[in-house]
């Protein structure tokens, strides 16, 4: 063997390993090799006297990974990383080079956006050094993560029992707290609308009263709706008709965010969801000509195309649609992107969703086709409506209605199915000519409380405030699920639409987290760090120097906090303990919820919840390591949950909920 190339993925290791020749083998990590140390000074990992130094040791479900890795290691002329194009990609490639004692000053990096033939082929003619940057600035996110993690973790447990608290979770549910909260205190206020109901040439349409006696028109009551219903006469005078030809571009393709709310929407994915099948996607599937990435990294804040991808396209528009259909290329990023990569986009336009409909299963048939005609209607010329509003007055009333022709479809020839909006169209009217209604529409309305978050709307939400990344929206709403303070439901039963609902431990969490550490917890010091985290990237700003101002302004907080943070009274059962008389109390352990007397350590009686139904196993839509099956979150006979593998018992792969394999203290058999 001559050349050793190690990807993150076992599947995409797959993938790459078939388009080189035998001079080439690739392997992969699993994931991260290494990470923080749980030992130290408050089990950080983090010596944090000393400039913040991070303690990394070989994770312990890793250690036949890295054995493997360096004995193949040992083999190879020619070493070459190959992890995703990110930040965290970066630190894995770091991390491989320190373990495999690489020189870090070796151009060993390479990079490619799409898993295809020519885009490895082309990484593999231009290495690069390990970025530094982007590893510095991902360590210091893992170390703020930890700090944070691990010191209001073990202080709310112990105050309020509330099972975490993070840097990013935090905010995610203090946004659907202060919504919910938006929500109580909303006091709806009534309105009523005024239609006219006319049938002219067999087409029914409506006219709206906009104005009354030239004013906007605002009617606050009954009494007064019947006072305007009262004016209205039998004819009305069509004063106004403008025509005129509105154009709407097609949206850009998609970048993480937008593919994850979009999918939410119109495909009914949860964004894990989304994730998991795109990055199957990217990965590779098996076509009639071998394996291949049919879309280019879904981690991403760019609306970038290539000029290949970009050139393509416009050939592939004029030759199967037209050259009236060819639009022109755009791309507009938000201030804070990092534009790393391009867009999510098909790898070839060539591979339409029918072609390879054959080779997915129904959700990456589904997804592939949402992509890929976003990315098609994007370079497509605009949608033509021709817009026609008629403007009625009666009695010093004025009535509009408002309709649409699609004359030239444009960008929604492909992507008509995903478009929500839809056409209203008028009859031809005379102006200056009376018509009558043959009914009018009197309605009562009252103004609706802001909305809850869907998935969707909540992604949108972090994105907008700068809050979180790309690669960690999904893990966000995963995590604040998890930990019970937030439910997703639907706000009633014959509603599909899911929105996050807070629990009651959510809110708590809370409201104690904004009592003693609104400084840090909020969202404008959370995107600015978000911006700092970018400035080490580029090498503009220090690490340990961010570390340092932060954890000066955090420490004291959790000192107060400790002082101070009332803790929460046990949930009282109601009966008396068999034992002493004492009160029941429900605790909550490692294990789970259980029943205990309240005069604990003196009396030490406990028992089990009963009749608790059996938990059904959920789907996470993360990918297990060992086999590619899906992992399952799972309740333990011990009440706690973890991560199993779909493939149980052929496949005994678990980890944590965390993500964090277990660690397993093996008993001595007794003589």
């Amino acid at each position: 063997m001559k050349n050793l190339i190690i990807v993150e993925s076992p599947s995409k290791s797959k993938t790459i390993e078939k388009y080189l020749g035998k001079d080439y083998k690739v392997l992969s990590s699993k994931g991260h090799i290494r990470d923080l140390a749980i030992r130290g000074k408050e089990g950080l990992g983090v010596d944090i006297d000393n400039g913040f130094e991070p303690t990394y040791v070989i994770s312990k479900d890793k250690k036949d990974v890295v054995k493997k890795l360096k004995e193949e290691a040992k083999k190879a002329d020619r070493i070459y990383l190959a992890t995703d194009p990110d930040r965290e990609g970066e630190a894995i490639s770091w991390h491989l080079a320190q373990v495999l004692d690489l020189d870090l000053d070796d151009d060993n990096r390479i990079v490619f956006n799409e898993i295809t033939k020519n885009a490895v082929l082309n990484a593999l003619n231009q290495p690069r050094k390990i970025d530094m940057g982007l590893v510095h600035s991902q360590e210091t996110r893992r170390i703020l993560d930890r700090i944070i993690g691990f010191k209001l973790s073990k202080l709310l447990q112990s105050k309020i029992k509330s099972k975490s608290a993070g840097r990013v979770q935090s905010i995610a549910l203090r946004m659907v707290c202060d919504r919910e909260k938006e929500i109580r205190a909303f006091i709806p206020q009534e309105y009523w609308t005024i239609k006219a109901l006319f049938l002219q040439d067999g087409v029914d349409f409506e006219a709206n009263l906009t104005k009354i006696d030239a004013k906007k028109a605002e009617i606050k009551n009954e009494q007064q709706a019947q006072a305007i219903r009262a004016r209205i006469t039998a004819e009305y005078l069509l004063k106004d008709i403008t025509k005129q030809v509105k154009k709407r571009q097609p949206r850009l393709p998609f970048i993480t965010s937008t593919l994850q709310q979009e999918a939410s929407t119109k495909l009914n994915f949860g964004a894990k969801k989304t994730m998991m099948i795109a990055q199957m996607l990217y990965e590779g599937v098996e076509l009639a000509d071998g394996m291949q990435g049919l879309i280019t990294y879904m981690r991403t804040d760019s609306t970038r195309l290539s000029k290949e991808f970009v050139k393509a396209c416009s050939e592939y528009i004029e030759t199967t649609l037209g050259k009236e259909y060819k639009g022109h290329y755009r791309v507009k990023n938000d201030e804070n992107s990092q534009d790393a990569h391009e867009a999510i986009r098909p790898t070839d336009i060539n591979n339409t969703p029918d072609k390879v409909k054959p080779y997915l299963t129904n959700d990456q048939y589904k997804l592939y086709r949402f992509i890929y005609y976003r990315a098609l209607a994007s370079l497509m010329a605009d949608a033509q409506n021709e817009a026609t509003t008629y403007v009625f007055e009666n009695n010093g009333l004025t009535f509009q209605a408002s309709g649409s022709i699609l004359k030239f479809p444009g960008f929604l020839k492909v992507y008509g199915e995903y478009d929500s909006s839809k056409d209203s169209i008028l009859p031809l009217l005379e102006k200056s000519k009376d018509y009558k209604a043959h009914d009018l529409k009197v309605e009562q309305h009252f103004t609706e409380p802001p909305t809850r978050y869907t998935e969707a709307r909540l992604i949108k939400a972090l994105e907008e405030e700068g809050v979180g990344r790309p690669s960690t929206y999904a893990s966000i709403i995963d995590t604040i699920i998890n930990r019970s303070y937030v439910e997703l439901k639907s706000a009633s039963e014959t509603s599909k639409t899911k929105y996050f609902f807070p629990t009651e431990q959510g809110e708590l969490t809370d409201e104690k987290l904004k009592e003693y550490f609104s400084s840090v917890i909020n969202i404008k010091y959370t995107a600015q760090m978000e911006e700092e985290l970018d400035d080490i990237a580029s090498d503009k700003v220090s690490g340990p120097a961010t570390l340092r101002e932060f954890y000066d302004r955090f420490e004291p907080l959790v000192e107060d906090a400790y002082k101070n943070m009332a803790k929460k009274a046990p949930e009282l059962v109601g009966e008396k303990c068999p034992e002493c008389g004492g009160e029941l109390v429900y605790r909550q352990s490692r294990y789970g919820k259980f029943i205990s007397c309240s005069n604990y350590p003196t009396c030490r009686y406990t028992r089990s919840i009963d009749n608790t139904p059996k938990e059904e196993p959920q789907p996470t839509g993360k990918i297990c390591p060992e086999c590619g099956g899906e992992l399952l979150k799972r309740k333990s006979r011990y009440g706690t949950y973890f991560l199993g593998c779909s493939n149980y018992p052929k496949c005994k792969y678990i980890e944590n909920i965390d993500g964090e394999k277990p660690r397993f203290v093996r008993r001595k058999k007794k003589a």
